[in-house]
C-alpha cells in the first residue's frame, strides 16, 4: 500500500511538470506557426509583386532585399535575348574570318622574307601586350562558360565537372581582372600617343588596309588605323568592362541590387563585343597574316613585313624621311 501511494505521487508530480511544458511548448510554437501562415498568404505574395520585397534583418537596406521580383526579368534578359544575341554574333563573326580565310587566304610577304630582321617592340611593350591578351583570354574564357557553359559544356562533362571547372574559373575570373586592368594602364601608358589619327590613316581606309587585294600596301607609321582602332576599342571598352566587373566584386559599392543586376547585363554585353574585335585581332597575328607574330613574341619582325605594311615607321626608324601621305 505504501509503495502504491508513492508510485501515485510520483506519477502526479510528473504529470504536473510535463503539462505546463507542453503547454508551454505549444505557446511558444503558435506565433511561429503564425509567422509561416503569414507568409504563405496570397496578400504577402501580392504585395511583393507590387514591390514589398521584405527585408533581411540585420542589413543595410540596399543589400537586406528578402525578394526581389525583377531579378526575374533581369535573369531572363540575361539567359535569353543577351545570351541569343550574344551568341549568334560569336558565330556570324567566326565564319566571317573563315570565308576570308577561305576567299583571301593567308597575308604573305611579297618576295618572301628578306631574312633582317627590325625590333618592332620592346621587352616592356611585349610585356604590357601580354599582360592584357593573356589575361583577357583567361576572363573571355571563363565569362563564356559562365553564360553558355551550362547549355554547351555541363551536357558533354557531366555536372560535377562543370561545376568545378565554374568554381575554378570564376576565381581565375576575379583575379585576372585585376591583371587585365594593370595591362591596360601598361599599354596606353606605351601607345597612346603612337594610335593617334595621323595622316596616312585616311589612304589606309581607302585601300581597305591593303588586306582585299594582293599587291596593296598603304604606307602607315608605327600602328596602322586598324591597329589603333583595335587599340582604343580595348581601352575604352576595357575600361567600362572592368569598372561595372569591380562593381560586382565588390558589391553594392555604387548602388542598391537594380544597379548591380544592371551593371552585370552591361558588362556581359560589352566583354562579348570585346571577344568579336579580338577574334579579328588574333585572326591577323597568327594564320592571317605572315610574318605578323614574331612581334609580340621575340619583339622583331623581318624587314620586309614592316616595309610592306608600316613602311613609314621603318623609315622613320631608319633615319629616313617619312614617305609623304596619299
Amino acid at each position: 500500500m505504501r509503495w502504491a501511494t508513492l508510485l501515485a505521487v510520483m506519477l502526479i508530480a510528473a504529470g504536473c511538470w510535463i503539462l505546463p511544458a507542453r503547454a508551454t511548448s505549444s505557446d511558444g510554437d503558435a506565433p511561429s506557426a503564425a509567422r509561416s501562415e503569414q507568409v504563405t498568404l496570397p496578400d504577402t505574395w501580392r504585395a511583393v509583386r507590387q514591390g514589398e520585397p521584405g527585408f533581411v534583418s540585420g542589413q543595410p537596406a540596399s543589400r537586406g532585399v528578402l525578394i526581389q521580383s525583377e531579378g526575374e526579368t533581369w535573369r531572363a534578359f540575361r539567359n535569353g535575348k543577351l545570351a541569343f544575341y550574344g551568341g549568334l554574333s560569336l558565330i556570324g563573326v567566326t565564319l566571317a574570318i573563315a570565308a576570308f580565310y577561305l576567299v583571301r587566304g593567308k597575308i604573305m610577304i611579297e618576295g618572301g622574307p628578306s631574312g633582317r630582321l627590325i625590333l618592332r617592340f620592346t621587352r616592356i611593350e611585349r610585356i604590357g601586350h601580354w599582360l592584357t591578351a593573356g589575361s583577357f583570354l583567361v576572363l573571355g574564357t571563363t565569362g563564356l562558360n559562365m553564360l553558355y557553359g551550362r547549355w554547351l559544356l555541363e551536357p558533354i562533362i557531366g555536372k560535377t565537372l562543370f561545376s568545378w571547372l565554374t568554381w575554378a574559373g570564376k576565381w581565375l575570373h576575379n583575379i585576372g581582372g585585376f591583371v587585365f586592368i594593370a595591362g591596360l594602364v601598361l599599354i596606353f601608358v606605351l601607345w597612346a600617343r603612337d594610335n593617334l589619327w595621323d595622316r596616312y590613316d585616311w589612304g589606309w581606309i581607302k585601300d581597305g588596309g591593303g588586306l582585299l587585294k594582293k599587291g596593296v600596301h598603304p604606307p602607315a607609321a608605327k600602328f596602322n588605323f586598324g591597329q589603333k582602332t583595335q587599340f582604343w576599342m580595348v581601352i575604352v571598352v576595357g575600361t567600362l568592362v572592368s569598372s561595372t566587373g569591380l562593381n560586382l566584386l565588390f558589391p553594392f559599392t555604387l548602388g542598391d541590387i537594380h544597379l548591380m543586376q544592371a551593371m552585370q547585363l552591361i558588362h556581359a554585353a560589352l566583354a562579348v563585343m570585346m571577344v568579336l574585335f579580338i577574334l579579328g585581332h588574333i585572326y591577323i597575328g597568327t594564320i592571317g597574316m605572315e610574318g605578323a607574330s614574331t612581334a609580340v613574341t621575340t619583339g622583331y619582325v623581318d624587314r620586309e613585313w614592316a616595309r610592306a605594311h608600316h613602311a613609314v615607321w621603318v623609315e622613320e626608324s631608319e633615319g629616313k624621311p617619312p614617305k609623304p601621305a596619299e
